[in-house]
């Protein structure tokens, strides 16, 4: 059972961030030949736990990027973030991306792949060992990312539930 604890944010409430993730050309065969347009997907977060991504599609690459920004800032979720790494190791699925997120020790850094690493620096996690298996497309990568990150529990939360202290949680 999935507990889906993430609270959606409201995008005029907070300073964001933006980050290209992939722009790709994009070809539609007609008549006359290729019809060519852009497909950029981007992550934005404002460095505090809250993230989302967007994905835009525009005849300008610059077109292309706006409406990606537009559609992430639609998207915005909110991620525990515990002493700057993730709570718990989780792994995330979509389609054929595969992810496994585990926490890392103070000084590590951002120990991810390219798609990953932009979720990661956007939510403001600096320290996080993560491995992406499977799927190397940027898409399926950035919403793999997104599902580990939304199976995250809350460390206080999970603290309350159990009525125990928050040192307890992580020391047995």
């Amino acid at each position: 059972m999935s507990q889906n604890n993430l609270r959606v944010v409201k995008a005029s409430e907070i300073d964001l961030k933006e980050k290209v993730v992939a722009i790709k050309r994009v070809a539609k065969v007609v008549k006359g030949g290729r019809r060519f347009s852009f497909s950029a997907i981007v992550v934005v977060g404002d460095g505090n736990g809250t993230v989302g991504y967007g994905l835009g599609k525009a005849n300008e690459v610059t077109d292309a990027i706006a409406k990606g920004i537009d559609d992430a800032k639609k998207n915005l979720v909110k991620v525990p973030i515990y002493h700057h790494t993730v709570p718990h190791s989780i792994e995330g699925k979509f389609s054929g991306g595969f992810v496994l997120v585990k926490p890392a020790a103070a000084g590590t850094g951002v120990i991810a792949g390219g798609a990953m690493r932009a979720v990661f620096e956007s939510a403001g996690i600096k320290d996080v060992l993560a491995k992406s298996k499977g799927s190397s497309n940027p898409h399926n990568v950035v919403k793999a990312t997104f599902d580990a990150l939304s199976k995250m529990r809350d460390p206080l939360a999970v603290a309350q539930q159990r009525g125990i202290s928050l040192q307890k949680v992580f020391n047995g």
